[in-house]
């Protein structure tokens, strides 16, 4: 513990130069410095502290001379320079603070007069004195009207002087004898005569000039009393240390309040909880007893569950204590070491805040009260764990100052219009918290308009209409959160002005029908037209429940006289699984309009706050928001928060404080704000979309709330004093305040409708169908141009270009790995001779679609490189960090961009993103390839509700590709099977069907007709024609393609160029072309299979020596399935006895699924054999031995013609 008189550790510890004086410095102060770093004591702010400190610590100036006669030179009662007594004429010792010039010090008859200072100690000496309290100040000023008349200042500064008798032992030659005794009072103060003690220690203190020195007292018994008496001036001086204690702890509690003043804001929406909600903030006052019960409002957390739960059985949400650094009354000030006596001085405000406007300086007790306004009311705010001071700094202004959340009338108009607008309880919900001083002056704001109130009491608004003609139905209405409406507008008009021109979003399913009909401005007959039973039949697709569909629409914002478009993605029940998906889609609308910095294009999300809390794809898709290739440079979320979680009080739904502590980990802001205040909710709308606008980052408005009816009040089953909150609830908002200045009830005719107004309120004309998408890649009815699609070869010329190019290194000066250069050699001799591996197939594939204008999208886990280390599409240059080079960007002078990136390890979010990718443009082939084909069913609900059923649903068609690596290697249960099982299972064709083969573009129509296509490819140059086909055909089909591991190298797996010319196409069945073929009434078994098992069943059969008794004939693709090919085969190998053969397990893989559309295509004339692997609940085995005996056992069964005697 340091004594109070002792100069600060800071101070103590070092000096900027390590030159002359060093040896001193781990103790004393730089010697130049002496007594004015009293100056830096008393700066509390830390800039201050630090530019202060700074100066002081500088080089020492060289010692000037000046002529002097009498006392030293002090500034601010600051002894500045040492200089011992002489007379007229002596020299005078002045080692500069900052004065880097001669100053000459004139003294007649006592006083001095001093010249030449240099703004420096203008500077510090304004410091210092804007640094007291408001007491240090008047005791100066008090000094300052007792010194001489005759005493002045010249220059830049004021010096003050003091008479020569005051402190006389300050002259020019005991300078060094002072400073000596004054290093020595430092080690030990006991060490000095008492009067020196005396006097450093009321230097120390901030004694005025010629105040500090006491006269020591003659000696002899009769001043042994007087000398008793005599006390140091400390305790009648400022304690400095005091003061910058003071000065910190203030700073502390202004830090306190931005950190977890959130913790006990107002964000209470019933209003019935402990929390002050009377509208004014809780202050500190002298009477302590007085405002014990105002200040014990604070403690319960503003957001607490105590407010959903008046009989406090919900406190386990959250700590229910106040923080202990928040000051909630008078006792906490000891906090801070500061006491009652402490709430009028007047400190000086850091530039860490904003609160005091245009003032510096301001009492405690108004720093507690603008702190309070600022974080403690209706808006709590969660941003310190921001690492970027700029964007702390334009939070803290946003908030903190004082009257910065003030609304034109125009904007008030607008706000009660669309909370009107939204439905009658919208103005209901609201209607509590247009009270006070904001509901008068909305009154005199709005007299002119009348009307609106009229239509407020209209019964005929939106979701109370729905409520009444279909009480019944589930709808997931507003009812508690109307506010949502105007709160989105906001963020809309909002981004509109600062140069937006299309929102996407993506919602659950509550409040989904009002976004549609007032934000989206969907035909209110298409809406009521779901809720209609008489919907026709002709519909396309299966459809969906209402409250999931979506919606595009181009309208002009009325606010900003702009065109803006706003597209609500449709979305299934598994709450959150749109997520990735709005970003994807995003993301590709700024990719295509060339909005590389999000200014153009932006996303808004809507979340429950159970689902915000609990659901995995949130962290998932915040983690996505700043990576290169996925960014969509901000997303703004809000959170619907009913503080309930549909069944689940939030004791149950979560671990963490608030439901948006996930936002955290990307230091998104994230503004709490009660839903009952609309004027909060706007301004906190408008900062959100500002920020967005500013710093392109994610940014969260937490709206608190809770909803009356919940699933029509289901879920009162399971929550019984939830429903009488809701009751309670449902009381608070019945009747209109009436209240002076309030604007009360008084009935009215309802206003009366334009014409043709009412068509949408009645019980027929609404069901007009909102029909199939309308874009260019269609007709206008919605329909393909042509159910043709053309050949997917090319010329020899362009293989042979885009082969060469894969194969080389495009870019000078650009040195690859040694290895790859041997890939890159084996590519080249692969040109050479005409053939392609795998990698080459899919490189020629992509090279041949960008030539044509086709944007191409690869992503996933080490996609760049390739798992099996085949593809590399990324060269990396070995001597420059960094230096990157993508060959296929190289191709051709006008081609298309090609993005290839590597995913963060997420398949769920990444599907997702992917795969509202693909929903932007048909004219992109965008690829999503698994690290293994079985990690897929971590992004299993992406493929189930969107992949799978997405056109049947939403009658919106998507190309997106799915490379799932599959194969029995040997590797183990984990990375062998992509469970092709689960998707030929989700196909929608009829296994019991057989469709008319006679069609005209059979394989076609199939196409076009079936959910997604599913290909097991066997040779390189399918995978090729199957990529092409993807964009060539008229329409567009998720394609599932289970790619090869081992293949990628087999040296069998080759295509020669000949196979992919023009004129050349996919081959849906690859049939027998060996020595069986020649003579097919020999051939005892056809077997079918697909994939990497061909290779062990040819090696076999040459083994065997089997060619002319066993045909093999390969499905390459699966769905739908090629009924009229396989015929063909059936019918060419008459004597030949069926059999499916696979590497996967019997009840996986492809057999369950083959074998009765098999029976269905020959009219179930023969048995279907099977030859496999026996069932297992794994994929496959983890030990090698047995993996071997197994494929060797399969292989006896697929050849033995009298395997299947015994089951005849």
């Amino acid at each position: 513990m340091r004594s109070p008189v002792q100069p600060p550790p800071s101070l103590l510890s070092g000096h900027a130069n390590p030159g002359r004086g060093a040896h001193r410095r781990q103790h004393y102060w730089p010697r130049a410095n002496l007594l004015s770093a009293n100056l830096l004591r008393a700066a509390a702010s830390e800039p201050a502290h630090r530019k202060l400190q700074a100066r002081a610590s500088a080089t020492p100036a060289p010692l000037y001379d000046a002529k002097a006669a009498g006392a030293g030179l002090l500034l601010q009662g600051r002894v500045c320079v040492l200089t011992p007594h002489a007379g007229a004429g002596s020299r005078v010792w002045f080692p500069g603070v900052g004065c880097r010039r001669l100053i000459r010090v004139e003294l007649s008859r006592g006083q001095t007069l001093a010249r030449g200072f240099g703004t420096r100690m203008f500077h510090l000496r304004t410091c210092a004195a804007k640094l007291r309290p408001l007491t240090a100040s008047q005791t100066v000023r008090t000094f300052s009207q007792n010194r001489s008349a005759a005493a002045r200042t010249l220059g830049q500064i004021r010096c003050y002087s003091a008479p020569v008798a005051a402190e006389p032992f300050l002259s020019g030659t005991s300078s060094n004898y002072v400073e000596e005794m004054y290093y020595a009072w430092l080690e030990n103060p006991k060490s000095v005569h008492k009067s020196w003690d005396i006097f450093f220690r009321n230097t120390n203190a901030g004694a005025p000039p010629g105040t500090a020195y006491q006269s020591p007292l003659p000696l002899g018994p009769a001043s042994l009393s007087t000398m008793a008496r005599a006390q140091p001036l400390v305790e009648a001086q400022p304690n400095v240390d005091k003061l910058v204690e003071d000065h910190l702890a203030v700073q502390s509690l202004i830090r306190a309040y931005q950190v977890r003043g959130h913790h006990i804001a107002k964000l209470d929406p019933l209003g019935i909880s402990c929390v002050n909600f009377d509208g004014a903030p809780v202050t500190v006052s002298s009477n302590v007893g007085e405002n014990a019960s105002v200040n014990a409002n604070f403690n319960i957390r503003g957001h607490h569950v105590a407010q959903l739960d008046p009989l406090g059985i919900l406190d386990a949400d959250l700590d229910s204590s106040v923080p202990a650094d928040i000051i909630s009354s008078t006792d906490k000030l000891g906090f801070y070491g500061l006491d009652e006596s402490d709430l009028d001085k007047v400190f000086h405000l850091p530039t860490t805040t904003f609160i005091g406007g245009q003032e510096s300086a301001l009492p405690l007790r108004e720093i507690i009260r603008r702190l309070e306004m600022a974080y403690c009311q209706h808006i709590g705010v969660e941003f310190m764990f921001i690492n970027d001071l700029e964007q702390c700094q334009w939070i803290r202004q946003k908030f903190e100052t004082p009257g910065i959340m003030q609304f034109t009338n125009e904007e008030k108009r607008t706000l009660l219009a669309r909370l009107v607008r939204s439905t009658r309880w919208g103005l209901r919900a609201g209607w509590g918290s247009l009270q006070g001083a904001w509901l008068q002056a909305l009154q005199a704001v709005l007299a002119p308009v009348t009307w609106l109130f009229r239509v407020a009491r209209s019964p005929s608004r939106f979701e109370d209409f729905l409520q009444r003609k279909w009480s019944s139905e589930k709808r997931f209405g507003l009812e508690g959160c109307e506010v949502l409406i105007p709160a989105l507008k906001t963020i809309i008009d909002k981004s509109s002005e600062n140069g937006v021109d299309y929102v996407i979003m993506g919602m659950p399913h509550r409040g989904r029908l009002n976004v549609l009909a007032n934000v989206i401005r969907k035909e209110l007959e298409q809406i009521f037209c779901q809720f209609d039973s008489k919907l026709e039949a002709a519909d396309e697709g299966s459809g969906d429940v209402k409250y999931h569909l979506g919606m595009y629409h181009r309208r002009i914002n009325r606010v900003t006289d702009r065109n803006i478009t706003l597209s609500l993605v449709a979305n299934p029940s598994h709450l959150e699984a749109a997520d990735p998906v709005v970003m994807g889609k995003t993301k590709a609308e700024q990719f295509y309009c060339g909005d590389t910095e999000g200014k153009k294009v932006m996303s808004i999300l809507l979340h429950g706050d159970a689902a915000f809390a609990g659901q995995g794809i949130v962290y998932e898709t915040f983690h996505l928001s700043d990576l290169p290739s996925y960014t969509t440079h901000g997303t703004v979320h809000v959170v619907v928060n009913n503080q309930i979680g549909f069944t689940t009080d939030p004791r149950m739904a979560r671990s963490s404080p608030y439901p948006t502590d996930v936002a955290r980990v990307v230091n998104a802001p994230i503004f709490h704000v009660n839903a009952d205040d609309p004027e909060a909710v706007m301004y906190v709308c408008k900062v959100a979309a500002e920020w967005r606008s500013t710093f392109h980052k994610d940014v969260v408005v937490d709206l608190e709330e809770i909803s009356k009816y919940d699933k029509i009040c289901e879920e009162a089953f399971t929550r019984s004093k939830d429903e009488k909150i809701l009751h309670i609830k449902h009381w608070l908002d019945s009747p209109w305040p009436g209240e002076q200045g309030a604007i009360t009830r008084h009935p009215s005719p309802a206003p009366t409708a334009p014409p043709g107004a009412t068509v949408w309120l009645s019980d027929s004309g609404v069901c007009a169908s909102a029909g199939p998408p309308v874009l260019g890649f269609f007709t206008l009815d919605g329909q393909p141009r042509s159910m043709t699609c053309p050949s997917t070869g090319l010329t020899e010329d362009i293989l042979t270009h885009i082969g060469n190019v894969a194969s080389s290194v495009p870019v000078e000066n650009f040195t690859i790995h040694g290895g790859l250069s041997r890939i890159l050699k084996t590519r080249g001799e692969l040109v050479k001779n005409r053939t392609v591996d795998w990698a080459l197939a899919e490189y020629m594939a992509f090279g041949s679609l960008l030539k044509e204008g086709i944007h191409i999208r690869l992503s996933g886990q080490d996609v760049e490189r390739g798992t099996f280390s085949h593809r590399h599409h990324v060269l990396h240059d070995q001597n420059v960090d960094k230096k990157t080079c993508i060959p296929m960007n190289h191709l051709w002078p006008n081609q298309a961009p090609y993005t290839v990136c590597n995913s963060s390890l997420s398949e769920y979010g990444v599907l997702g993103f992917e795969l509202g990718f693909a929903m932007a443009s048909p004219n992109a082939l965008v690829l999503w390839e698994a690290q293994f084909g079985d990690f897929h069913n971590t992004a299993q609900c992406i493929i189930d509700q969107f992949i799978c059923p997405g056109q049947a649903k939403w009658v919106r068609q998507n190309g997106i590709v799915l490379l799932l690596p599959h194969g029995m290697e040997g590797m183990g249960p984990e990375h062998s099977s992509a469970r092709p099982e689960r998707f030929l299972q989700m196909c929608n064709d009829d296994p019991d069907v057989l469709p008319n083969l006679e069609e005209a573009n059979f394989d076609i129509n199939q196409l076009y007709d079936c959910n997604w296509v599913v290909v097991n490819c066997s040779t390189p140059g399918n995978f090729f024609h199957v990529l092409r086909r993807q964009i060539l055909l008229p329409f567009r089909k998720p394609l599932i393609i289970f790619t090869p591991k081992s293949l990628l190298r087999h040296p069998e797996a080759r295509t020669s160029f000949d196979e992919m010319l023009s004129g050349t196409h996919f081959q849906r069945v690859i049939p027998e072309d060996g020595l069986a073929a020649q003579n097919p009434a020999n051939v005892r078994r056809l077997l079918f299979c697909t994939g990497k098992v061909y290779y062990d069943l040819t090696r076999e059969r040459k083994a065997r020596g089997m060619a002319e008794q066993v045909a093999i004939t390969r499905i390459e693709q699966l769905s739908p399935f090629p009924f009229d090919l396989l015929l063909q085969e059936v019918h060419k190998y008459p004597n030949a006895e069926l059999a499916w053969c696979q590497e996967e397990h019997k009840n996986q893989g492809y057999y369950d699924y083959v074998k009765p559309r098999l029976r269905t295509t020959i009219s179930r004339a023969k048995p279907v054999w099977y030859a496999g692997r026996d069932p297992a609940a794994a994929p496959a085995t983890g030990n090698k031995k047995t993996h071997l005996t197994e494929l060797q056992r399969l292989l006896d069964t697929a050849f033995d013609l009298d395997a299947f005697k015994n089951f005849s």
